[in-house]
């Protein structure tokens, strides 16, 4: 091989690797994308990966479900408090430009997924990290789980959603009460307050999740689209326009192939085979 193309591939190696995610891994199996977060405190590098890989992962026809979960003892607790402190006594405005600049883009790119998100809460589960989690559209956490909102004992009010979130989730009522008073609350308790949808033993968080979402992936994706569409504004929009919007969606829904399947297999009194279209 010359020099140039020794030169050539070393340099498209170096390239191949300068890419791959360092805080972030995806796995596709039959139509679930995996995410993991492989650190448990948010840093510059992985809220930055995270939104690209969601991006990705909301632009691939081919993901019908999405997992999204963390490694170890911890979800995600949110920002990374030593990187945090490092800003502050550099320049507070831009410590702070963060939330603008990287949380709000990617709890926009968790939103704007077309496809079930399921998030499996395998530990610790604090601030902007509960924000996260409540993203998603159902959540498997580990039985003992600690959760918080965190902002208010280091002094700030909530990022990523969190306050929104918490109100749809809970009510106004014990959104404040969890944000005002940041106290640890556990997995059982976020089950018993509608938090969370399932708690199991923390090996089986993973596995837990990866079946929800295989059922998801193998289920009537346009149908689970509309479902969406309509969740976001339900509790915002008035009556007239929730029913002009479940109308116009039942229309389009109708001309699908998975409605027609799906009632052809009721007088058949079979399973339907959904392919999402």
């Amino acid at each position: 091989m010359s020099q140039d193309a020794l030169r050539r591939a070393r340099t498209t190696r170096e390239s191949e690797v300068a890419i791959v995610p360092e805080t972030v891994t995806r796995e596709d199996v039959g139509g679930v994308a995996t995410i993991t977060m492989l650190r448990a405190g948010l840093t510059h590098e992985s809220r930055r990966e995270l939104t690209d890989v969601v991006r990705q992962v909301g632009a691939d026809e081919s993901v019908r479900a999405v997992v999204l979960t963390g490694t170890g003892r911890a979800f995600c607790v949110g920002q990374d408090l030593g990187q945090h402190v490092e800003a502050l006594r550099g320049d507070a405005a831009t410590s702070l430009a963060v939330v603008e600049e990287e949380y709000n883009p990617l709890v926009l790119a968790l939103a704007a997924l077309r496809v079930p998100v399921v998030v499996g809460v395998n530990g610790a589960c604090a601030g902007a990290g509960l924000g996260l989690a409540l993203a998603g559209d159902l959540r498997v956490a580990a039985a003992g789980a600690k959760f918080t909102t965190a902002f208010a004992g280091i002094g700030l009010s909530s990022d990523s959603g969190l306050a929104s979130r918490l109100v749809h989730c809970v009510g106004g009522s014990r959104a404040a009460e969890l944000l005002l008073l940041p106290e640890p609350f556990l997995a059982e308790s976020a089950a018993s307050w509608g938090l969370v949808h399932r708690v199991v033993e923390p090996e089986r968080v993973l596995p837990e999740a990866q079946v929800l979402g295989a059922r998801l992936a193998a289920g009537p994706t346009a149908a689970y689209r509309a479902i969406k569409t309509v969740l976001a504004t339900a509790a915002t929009d008035s009556l007239e326009d929730t029913l002009a919007l479940e109308a116009r969606l039942q229309t389009e829904l109708g001309r699908t192939a998975d409605h027609r399947e799906a009632v052809e297999a009721f007088l058949e009194k079979r399973t339907p085979r959904f392919t999402g279209h």
